[in-house]
């Protein structure tokens, strides 16, 4: 724990869940951004419904069970669990207002404008569109349905974590005195095996040539009286809750890991609920039987004033003929250095490769696997994977290596959270191939994403490698920024050879050549790294600190950052999502900045830039400066040493500071500000990296000058 007690002050963090919800604020502004194109708007606005859903499953459901566990610690604010809570519920409740303002105020008429109508209510449809919307109920949907009515001798049935369901009061049609009796309660799921959003005829009254949809739950609820043909319906709502789905696993109990989690998967269904949504003005009676049998409390109910689950829109992002709407797509650029005839072991000899996803391919990673497992001169393939696509190209080529007859062994971490079903099958199917293969330490995330490959050549065994801060996910490597790093450093290599000895064997090695690891000693490298800059800064040689990650909520950090700070260090952090350090607090944190970029593609790249006393040094890594990275997974940092990649990773953190598109600055009050744009030249660094890897894949025979690129510029009118 740090010892500055006097940087340990409460007052002196922000609460990590709210600084969460500042970060999807930040993507709701995007939303919000009348500059973007529209489909871009509806895109970011289905994100921000995604993660507020993961935010309740996991941190909203966490804290409610440290409540009823009775556990009252603060947090880094001064924050208890329950404190915690009151103020989320305010939050969330004022978050969703804002999401839903958004869609039905702005973006629901900027789409009818532009050739897409929604209609929103099935009362609103004409009479041909309701004989469309009725034929279409009874021969798609109706086969489909399951309603479930609620008596004495059918219990209220269990309702999926984020399903969609149509909720109705019901009296029986042979009641003497109907407004007598007491409604009975019945359920409808709105089958997600059928497509949400339905295409209709237009209004041909008004000769209107454009597209006209309407959701699913609205045809249903149109035609709800056909399920239950014995009942009047008094009232039909749809809702949806939220289960907490934070998944707890005894390790040291668990005799097969992969089983348990297995059996822990089918209970995230079925956990305790921690929100109800349901259609604004819905019936109170409704509204108290739901809260009855879900347990849910006032603070947990959400009413909503339009369609719920808002995820829906990314399905509305991908209909065609509006791609005037929509960025263009970006395709990835080759990489010069490894383009060309020859092995990417031959090219990988001759020089270090930094690779910088997704304005680069991530095709030389899927090559590197694939060459290898042919390579008859390749003996071995070791490989962490976290993460990995659907239809994984570099699993097939995992399999196809040990099916070749290679030693293959790689360790799939089973405790990546939601992909830990897509885990099982992949592992399922590398040990099928006849691949060895490892789950991870007993108490440890294996975070770290890194590949050996081990070669017989003429000169002896040489040892190749990739390291990189983002998944060996194919898909979302088009989608997410991040630092690939390939070498055949023979530091490396051994470093690699320990790091995978000691996740299957347990084995630690004596020393390390140059990579740092978590949980042994990276937050000690960090920490020593950050006190050198303080100590050449109180030297009087200056000191300056570059680091950019996706979260900063450590505390030991933090007060090491804030030490630094009151030397003089200059300290610039880019961080995409949670920061729990405030800036410009008095003799504490004046010379610390923090920036937040949110843009078309996902943030994510770990680079730390250290001044040196005028020798810098640059790390990538695996880890965020967060507790749960530095001691509790197994992290990688990794120096980049050829003077040609630093220029490479100092072009991409400098490009980062100097960006005025997409920046929003962390103020001393803990909001955050985009910068004032007015009569400015506006930078926006991800567009610019794109042209650059334009410029440098055309590039035949040489990689172009990073430091002459000249990006091009547009200026915001006032």
């Amino acid at each position: 724990m740090a010892e500055n007690k006097e940087l340990t002050r409460p007052e002196l963090y922000e609460n990590r869940e709210v600084s969460w919800l500042l970060f999807n604020q930040r993507v709701l502004s995007e939303a919000r951004d009348k500059q973007l194109p529209l489909f871009e708007r509806l895109k970011f606005l289905s994100i921000t419904a995604s993660n507020l859903d993961e935010f309740f499953m996991v941190r909203i459901g966490s804290l409610v069970d440290m409540v009823q566990a009775g556990y009252t610690k603060p947090d880094l604010a001064g924050l208890s669990p329950k404190e915690q809570l009151a103020i989320l519920a305010e939050k969330t409740h004022t978050f969703m207002a804002l999401q839903y303002s958004t869609y039905e105020r702005s973006l629901l008429m900027q789409l009818a404008a532009n050739g897409l109508k929604v209609v929103e209510r099935h009362e609103d449809l004409k009479p041909h569109q309701q004989e469309f919307a009725d034929r279409y109920f009874e021969e798609n949907v109706y086969p489909v349905l399951t309603p479930m009515a609620v008596d004495s001798s059918r219990p209220f049935p269990l309702i999926r974590n984020k399903s969609l369901n149509l909720g109705a009061l019901l009296i029986k049609k042979d009641k003497k005195k109907p407004e007598k009796a007491e409604p009975e309660f019945a359920t409808v799921q709105v089958p997600s095996v059928l497509n949400r959003i339905v295409q209709i005829p237009g209004d041909e009254e008004n000769g209107e040539n454009i597209l006209t949809v309407i959701l699913l739950e609205e045809i249903i609820e149109r035609n709800i009286h056909k399920l239950f043909l014995n009942y009047d319906v008094l009232c039909v709502h749809p809702f949806r809750i939220t289960r907490n789905a934070d998944l707890a696993i005894d390790e040291d109990e668990a005799e097969d890991l992969l089983l348990e989690i297995e059996k822990q998967i089918k209970k995230r269904s079925w956990g305790n609920t921690v929100r109800l949504e349901i259609e604004e003005n819905a019936d109170k009676r409704l509204v108290k039987h739901l809260k009855k049998e879900l347990a849910v409390e006032e603070q947990e109910l959400f009413f909503i004033s339009g369609p719920l689950d808002l995820t829906f829109l990314m399905k509305m992002y991908g209909l065609e003929g509006f791609e005037h709407l929509k960025t263009a797509k970006y395709t990835p650029q080759p990489v010069t250095e490894l383009s060309g005839e020859g092995s990417i072991f031959d090219k990988l000899k001759k020089q270090d490769v930094l690779l910088h996803h997704p304005y680069q391919t991530f095709e030389p990673v899927v090559d590197f696997i694939r060459q290898a497992s042919t390579d008859p001169d390749v003996l071995a393939i070791k490989q962490t994977l976290y993460r990995v696509s659907g239809n994984s190209p570099i699993i097939a080529a995992l399999a196809q290596a040990a099916e070749n007859g290679k030693q293959v062994s790689v360790l799939v971490e089973l405790k990546a959270r939601f992909d830990e079903e897509n885990n099982i099958v992949w592992a399922r199917k590398l040990e099928k191939a006849g691949c060895h293969v490892i789950y991870g330490l007993v108490g440890l995330k294996t975070h770290s994403k890194i590949t050996l490959v081990v070669r017989r050549e003429d000169d002896g065994i040489r040892r190749y490698v990739h390291l990189g801060t983002g998944n060996y996910n194919d898909a979302t490597a088009k989608l997410y920024t991040d630092i690939g790093f390939m070498t055949a450093s023979e530091a490396i290599g051994e470093d690699a050879t320990a790091v995978f000895n000691m996740l299957s064997g347990y084995s630690e090695p004596r020393s390390w050549n140059s990579l740092s690891l978590a949980p042994l000693w990276l937050k000690d490298r960090f920490l020593f790294l950050i006190e050198r800059e303080k100590k050449n800064a109180l030297a009087g040689y200056g000191g300056r600190i570059i680091a950019k990650m996706n979260s900063l909520c450590d505390q030991d950090i933090i007060v090491a950052l804030y030490e630094a700070s009151q030397a003089g260090v200059k300290i610039e952090l880019i961080v995409r999502g949670i920061c729990c350090l405030k800036t410009g607090v008095p003799g504490v944190s004046e010379n610390i900045t923090v920036r937040s970029i949110v843009g078309n593609f996902l943030e994510h790249a770990r680079i730390f830039w250290f001044h040196n006393n005028g020798k810098p040094e640059c790390y990538c890594a695996s880890a965020d400066w967060m507790p749960r990275n530095l001691e509790r997974r197994v992290e990688i940092l990794f120096p980049v040493e050829a003077p040609a990649l630093k220029d490479k990773l100092w072009q991409i953190l400098d490009g980062q500071l100097r960006d005025t598109a997409k920046a929003q600055i962390l103020q001393p009050d803990g909001s955050y500000e985009k910068i004032d744009r007015r009569g400015k030249e506006l930078f926006n660094a991800q567009e610019a990296f794109c042209e650059q890897a334009i410029q440098e894949g055309s590039s035949k025979n040489s990689v172009a000058d990073t430091r002459m690129f000249i990006p091009k510029m547009h200026v915001e009118q006032e």
